[in-house]
């Protein structure tokens, strides 16, 4: 695993500019995100499309704002992050102002409970770890402003989620998640341990859907038997 090109002291002090940059924006990300359970929870008329709406809200700011104009300071990849969380932005924008298939649904205990998991640590447990990690508030990564939370609110959102387009809007919350384990294992960030577990969670929800349809596929075909005379 190749060190990244900055210290966790640089990676730091990034996110301190950034949070004072943008304030009261980190107000805004809390609001929104309550505003997108609210909608899970009492299922308005537009219930997808305003989910699908805060998401790609926090993408875009992630992609444009935070690495485009400050983590690319300090590291040049970040601006392929940029791209990479602008596109989802984007096909996020995309799912929620057309007729896609994407539809958020409250069913069966495992995977709501997982996603609600998910949904707490981004909002709650995420900041409470950094802070006892020494990362302080706001000098560290913050829900709804920083990648990594803002992945893992998705990805809470996308085990709940059904229809053909949640395998694409799924593509690059996964890679993240990857990319994640390098800043908790290299710069001792302890609170993106729980973006890898969030990401392995997602792609078991996926590969699980995925066994499934292809079987009530082939409940929903004739008995050829019963065709012959």
């Amino acid at each position: 695993m190749l060190d990244p090109p900055f210290t966790s002291e640089q990676f730091l002090g990034i996110f301190a500019a950034y949070n004072l940059a943008i304030w009261p924006a980190q107000i805004i990300a809390y609001v929104l995100g309550l505003i997108a359970i609210g909608a899970l929870w009492f299922k308005p008329v537009w219930t997808n499309r305003i989910i699908l709406t805060v998401l790609a809200i926090m993408w875009a700011c992630n992609g444009i704002v935070y690495h485009f104009r400050f983590f690319s300071q300090i590291n040049p990849i970040a601006i392929a992050f940029a791209v990479a969380f602008t596109f989802q932005a984007v096909l996020l924008a995309i799912a929620a102002t057309t007729y896609s298939d994407v539809r958020f649904e409250r069913g069966r205990f495992f995977p709501s409970a997982a996603a609600l998991l998910c949904i707490a640590y981004a909002m709650l447990i995420y900041p409470l770890l950094g802070y006892w990690a020494g990362h302080g508030l706001m000098t560290g990564p913050l829900f709804g402003v920083a990648p990594c939370p803002t992945t893992i609110f998705t990805i809470g959102f996308l085990l709940l989620a059904r229809g053909k387009w949640v395998v694409w809007l799924s593509i690059i919350p996964i890679a993240w998640s990857l990319i994640g384990v390098s800043a908790a294992l290299q710069l001792g960030m302890v609170e993106d341990f729980g973006l890898s577990i969030a990401g392995i969670l997602l792609i078991a929800a996926l590969f699980a859907r995925g066994r499934r349809t292809p079987l009530l596929a082939g409940q929903t075909m004739p008995d050829k038997t019963r065709l012959v005379t």
